[in-house]
């Protein structure tokens, strides 16, 4: 989620509100520095390397990582002569990247005439995150899009009774759930393996990958299509749900506590993917 994705407190779809007594802009921009040394690959060369990088969120977008020009590589970008018009910003000049025997057109973008509340984005230019390699922070990839600080993940062991059901059949039965709560999202509930049934799940082809979480797989259970799904290898940070299960409430029937869980606000999730095709063992490598 973070700050203005998904239902994030600047998004389109938040489902907080500010209490002021007058209404604010339709629109809320907010840019600041990242204070993380951040990198791109292009070409198999790094072409921009710097510790001034501002994120910038927008409105329903992924937050993005701008550059100041003197932390990119001379001479890599060639100014294209079409330009676009941001409507908060301004005129947007875009750019060839050309380095290492790639090129690529519309790669990079700048705005080049800046309203005055905007000056924080003065001379700095934007990768496009699905034309680059790969961007990193210090030495480690960063997939999906840039970081953000606003998104969290908190886990936590209960003793809540968890069942999972298709119609006469139980599916899963379990009082040591794990709940993991993310930013904006409602509430998502991990089961052990040891605590489903069998041969409930029959794995789905192909995986999706989330930002925060790693590679996610799936499971259809009987005529339920991805009813299910978990992360076998988590990433560090959530570690504790690897190769542990979660069900979908809208596909099968989860109850919570004796309760009936039904679809909420913020687990309709908009889909990851700013992020070029990435293949599985690139992303796991």
């Amino acid at each position: 989620m973070g700050l203005s994705w998904q239902q994030g407190p600047l998004a389109t779809g938040a489902i907080g509100r500010f209490l002021v007594p007058d209404q604010l802009p339709e629109r809320l921009l907010f840019a600041e520095p990242l204070r993380r040394r951040m990198r791109v690959r292009f070409g198999d060369l790094w072409i921009a390397d710097s510790e001034d990088v501002v994120l910038l969120h927008e409105p329903a977008r992924y937050p993005v990582a701008y550059f100041p020009l003197g932390d990119v590589v001379a001479d890599v970008l060639e100014a294209a002569e079409r330009t676009t018009r941001h409507r908060d910003l301004g005129t947007t000049t875009w750019y060839t990247l050309t380095a290492g025997g790639s090129s690529k057109d519309r790669a990079a973008w700048q705005h080049t005439e800046l309203p005055d509340y905007a000056g924080e984005l003065n001379e700095r230019v934007a990768f496009a995150w699905r034309a680059m390699d790969a961007f990193y922070e210090e030495d480690e990839r960063i997939v999906g899009h840039a970081a953000d600080a606003y998104h969290r993940i908190d886990i936590r062991q209960t003793s809540r009774h968890l069942v999972v059901r298709s119609g006469d059949h139980v599916v899963a039965d379990s009082i040591r759930p794990l709940a993991l709560f993310e930013s904006g999202f409602a509430p998502r509930w991990y089961v052990p393996r040891e605590d489903v049934a069998e041969d409930a799940l029959t794995p789905v082809e192909g995986q999706t990958f989330c930002p925060y979480k790693g590679l996610c797989s799936y499971y259809d259970i009987g005529d339920a299509r991805g009813a299910a799904w978990g992360y076998e290898d988590a990433w560090t940070e959530v570690r504790r749900i690897s190769g542990m299960v979660s069900f979908e409430p809208d596909k099968i029937d989860v109850e919570l506590d004796g309760r009936r869980l039904r679809l909420e606000p913020g687990q309709s999730v908009i889909s990851h993917g700013i992020d070029r095709d990435l293949t599985v063992e690139e992303l796991s490598g």
